[in-house]
């Protein structure tokens, strides 16, 4: 037993740098094809660290598409989807974890078979929908739908926070006379905080990556967020211009690792840190 502790904790350090290996190749061969040189690019034997660094295929990304309006437009986008979705669902997740009943238990079934729904299944009922609601190429009516496809899944995860709070602590709030709603604000909510981090960060990229209904929905370019503008460097043959494409595509990427580094003590944090003393 004391030899094959040691094995198997190596083997699962192993497995640990393999699966790091794994998720960060993508991010550093694009990091690496941005700043190439269009010589470099097309060579047979390509290196990890370009030979002749330069960052031509940034300016020129930034000549031929309008980057900062599109990064503007998906930051707009994706923060009030954040915000709104948040906004929602902490009081609805409140209402499903605290009062269990039949419809409760209904609609945490729906929460999680609508996760299941494909985008083409519905992207025409929205389009009809926000159509007559006159919100087609729209910042607002994309808001709109990400808040919807974002909330089944930030019901779900906020349901579980709200669970691991203890109902002591609002039910000696209640007897101090404090309301459901005073309650929700001043003491569940402060306590909900890395799940309610976690939400927003979740709703937040989901936005900012999101390319299937901003392409369907959003038809001026001026509205058009990052996803579909970096679409317009791959021609019409399907060949893409490789250079400036890696160069955006890794500019795309730097807000999502940076709303991640914000908040990633919140959401490992515990949940009830010094809340309850034993």
């Amino acid at each position: 037993m004391r030899r094959t502790r040691p094995a198997a904790r190596a083997g699962q350090y192993a497995a640990l740098l393999a699966y790091l290996v794994f998720l960060a190749f993508p991010l550093l061969w694009l990091l690496s094809t941005a700043f190439k040189p269009p010589r470099e690019l097309g060579s047979l034997h390509p290196t990890w660290i370009p030979r002749h660094p330069t960052l031509a295929n940034f300016r020129q990304a930034f000549d031929e598409q309008p980057l900062a309006h599109a990064a503007l437009n998906s930051l707009l986008v994706a923060l009030g989807s954040a915000v709104v979705a948040v906004l929602i669902a902490t009081p609805m997740a409140y209402v499903m974890a605290r009062h269990r009943s039949a419809l409760s238990r209904a609609a945490t079934a729906w929460v999680v078979v609508s996760q299941a729904f494909p985008f083409v299944l519905v992207i025409i009922p929205l389009f009809l929908l926000l159509k007559h609601l006159r919100l087609i190429d729209s910042l607002a009516g994309l808001v709109l739908v990400y808040v919807v496809w974002a909330l089944p899944f930030a019901l779900w995860m906020l349901a579980g926070h709200v669970r691991a709070v203890p109902a002591e602590l609002e039910e000696a709030a209640a007897v101090d006379g404090a309301g459901r709603l005073r309650t929700l604000v001043s003491v569940t909510a402060p306590l909900l905080a890395p799940g309610i981090s976690a939400t927003a960060l979740f709703a937040f990229v989901t936005a900012w990556n999101e390319f299937f209904f901003a392409l369907v929905l959003l038809k001026s370019p001026g509205r058009q967020t990052l996803p579909v503008v970096l679409t317009h460097f791959i021609g019409a043959e399907g060949v893409a211009d490789l250079g400036p494409l890696a160069a955006a595509a890794f500019l795309a990427t730097l807000p999502s690792l940076l709303v991640f580094a914000l908040v990633q003590r919140r959401i490992t944090g515990g949940l009830l840190e010094g809340a309850v003393k034993s």
